[in-house]
């Protein structure tokens, strides 16, 4: 493979920055570049170790650096790699990273030092997926997910099903092959146990999937409710600070506000509303149309009462439209008089709060964990496989549902090694064993430069 390089650290001014230089000419690359302080070249460093010097590029010495050195295969490519730590101006940045280029060194393609360490067995498929979920990860949650993927967690669990998986089409295809020599006919009793334990452990892995979408992506969440119920100062208690513009007359909001706020460890991408009611100019029908939209696409709705007014045929109309939608009703204003009568409203989740005081604002965190199944795994380490995995992991336990079910029914065995074959496949593919190299650039296209 060709020597590539990138900047491994963000595009911006910072305190450091780390060009890497990973492949057959990394070190001779550094060489000509670096100029240490002391006597020792680069082509004479062991690896894992550090030397102090400068940039030069002909006459102009562009920067004092710290250049590592890690040898093949112990770096984390597997390759040579040479990583100079510089000063995190950006301009010197690139202009040090243009100077490796110009000696020889192509520029790295997205996660291309990760793909690399894949290609050289340093790590497994998912084990390279998990530094991109370790980078991503935006909890903590989604990041003990990545680092028990990291640890090689999945890769062993699918390893074990796909191991046994593999182990019966041997002796399955022993036995059609080979039918005059004196071999065992595989029993069904034993495919069997293996199938239903292989399905025990896919239907395991897939059970978290739903949860670890939600801690690595957040929850987009909508605030309804008709005009002056209290929706704004909702979205601002729920902040911790005025985002939403909150006066006493009705329809002061009239374009959707949105906002980003963690939830425990949870994001809720919040929208504020319009509120919802037949409009009285254009530009607040604008607003009720794009709080529709809002509604719409919203995974989760707030939806705001007034607890000091009676409930009104504009708050019907709502609850009607959200009847079957995850939605957790919100009585504001307890801090006043109470007019509003709960057991007229039809709904799961009724909590009761003063935004405006906030009371009982805690309490809703409490209720999105146990609509959306948080609560079991939010305080343990679990392991969430991503979309890739699942589909994966969904191939491989339809074609073992369908191998369990051929061989219950009677049919024979080469249905049922068509099945298995079908279903060890995939988890072989998901482990990267037996990948082919489209599967293996759309992994890493979604990798940042440097990685």
């Amino acid at each position: 493979m060709s020597t590539v390089a990138a900047v491994s650290t963000p595009n911006a001014a910072g305190g450091i920055s780390v060009i890497r230089i990973s492949g057959e000419k990394a070190l001779e690359i550094a060489e000509k570049l670096f100029k240490p302080f002391g006597t020792k070249r680069v082509s004479d460093m062991p690896g894992h170790t550090c030397a102090y010097g400068r940039i030069v590029s002909g006459k102009d010495v562009l920067d004092d650096v710290l250049l590592t050195v890690f040898r093949a295969p112990r770096s984390y490519t597997g390759e040579d790699t040479a990583e100079i730590s510089c000063h995190g101006g950006i301009y010197v940045t690139r202009r040090i990273l243009r100077e490796v280029i110009s000696l020889g060194a192509e520029p790295a393609a997205a996660g291309e030092f990760t793909k690399r360490a894949f290609l050289n067995g340093k790590l497994s498929l998912t084990q390279a997926e998990a530094v991109a979920d370790i980078i991503s990860a935006d909890g903590k949650n989604a990041l003990a997910s990545a680092n028990l993927m990291h640890e090689g967690v999945l890769f062993r669990e699918i390893k074990a099903v796909s191991d046994g998986l593999v182990g019966l089409l041997g002796a399955l295809a022993a036995w059609t092959d080979y039918p005059d020599e004196d071999l065992p006919e595989t029993d069904p009793a034993t495919i069997l146990k293996t199938l239903r334990e292989s399905e025990a452990s896919l239907e395991k892995l897939l059970s978290t999937y739903d949860s670890g979408l939600v801690f690595r992506e957040g929850i987009d969440c909508a605030i309804v409710g008709r005009p002056n119920v209290g929706k704004s100062t909702l979205m601002n208690a729920l902040l911790g600070y005025e985002r939403s513009i909150v006066t006493a007359t009705e329809g002061t909001t009239r374009d959707v506000v949105e906002e980003t706020l963690r939830l425990g460890d949870v994001l809720l991408k919040i929208s504020d509303t319009a509120g919802l009611r037949k409009a009285s100019d254009e530009v607040e029908k604008i607003g009720v149309k794009l709080a529709n939209r809002a509604l719409e696409r919203a995974q989760l709705v707030f939806m705001v009462l007034d607890g000091s007014e009676e409930l009104t045929d504009s708050d019907r109309e709502i609850l009607e439209k959200l009847r079957g939608r995850r939605c957790i009703v919100i009585i504001n204003k307890s801090d006043l008089p109470q007019k509003l009568h709960k057991e007229y409203i039809n709904a799961d989740i009724i909590l009761e709060v003063s935004a405006k005081e906030h009371l009982g604002v805690e309490k809703i965190r409490d209720e999105v964990y146990k609509m959306f199944g948080l609560s079991g795994v939010a305080d343990n380490p679990t392991l969430f496989v991503n979309e890739r995995q699942k589909l994966c992991c969904d191939r491989a336990l339809e074609n073992i549902r369908r191998a369990a079910a051929a061989l219950e029914s009677g049919e024979t065995l080469d249905a049922v090694t068509v099945c298995i074959d079908g279903a060890a496949e995939p988890l072989l593919e998901l482990s990267g064993e037996k990948v082919s190299e489209a599967v293996v650039n759309d992994v890493f296209s979604r990798f940042c430069v440097g990685k």
